[in-house]
């Protein structure tokens, strides 16, 4: 199927849904993926990542008990988190434009829509690997840089180094 070889990769599936969990399992076996676990509601995914330390977990947003975006904050900003830059590919059937802003502003690294494909799923996995973002911190966010597009395509000034050094610099320049 691939080039890569994953029976080394340890990974998370997390969903409320068995059908949908074994569906998901099934794929990363035929990738090649040995260790799996499964969680079936986000508590049980909370203490299956303390305990399991995966490398990649692939995370259902609408769940009993903590919801993805819940697990995903705690994987973030918890103190009792194994590893904060896990990567996260959230599965759900929720995807409005604000649903995907609010993944992303908990720290998701990649979304993917319900039903899920062999292709997409491979595409996501890839993704984490392949183009892993760099982590930001700040008062309020810490998680995968929540800029899309290469840095190499951006000419003009930096906003956040303007920002902090003149505060209405970057208004003035809009107008």
């Amino acid at each position: 199927m691939s080039g890569y070889r994953f029976e080394r990769l340890r990974v998370l599936v997390v969903d409320d849904n068995p059908h949908m969990r074994k569906l998901v399992i099934t794929i990363l076996q035929a990738f090649g993926v040995v260790q799996i676990f499964e969680a079936g509601d986000g508590d049980k995914a909370w203490a299956m990542i303390r305990e399991a330390n995966p490398d990649v977990v692939f995370l259902d947003w609408m769940m009993d008990g903590l919801n993805g975006l819940e697990v995903a904050q705690l994987i973030r900003t918890s103190p009792q988190t194994p590893n904060p830059f896990v990567p996260v590919i959230m599965l759900t059937g929720y995807t409005t434009l604000d649903k995907v802003r609010a993944a992303r502003d908990a720290g998701i690294n990649e979304f993917l829509a319900k039903p899920v494909s062999v292709k997409a799923v491979m595409s996501r996995l890839v993704a984490v690997i392949e183009q892993p973002r760099p982590y930001v911190r700040t008062k309020l966010y810490f998680g995968p840089c929540r800029r899309r597009r290469g840095q190499d395509e951006y000419r003009g000034p930096e906003r956040r180094v303007l920002a902090a050094a003149e505060p209405s610099s970057v208004g003035a320049a809009a107008r």
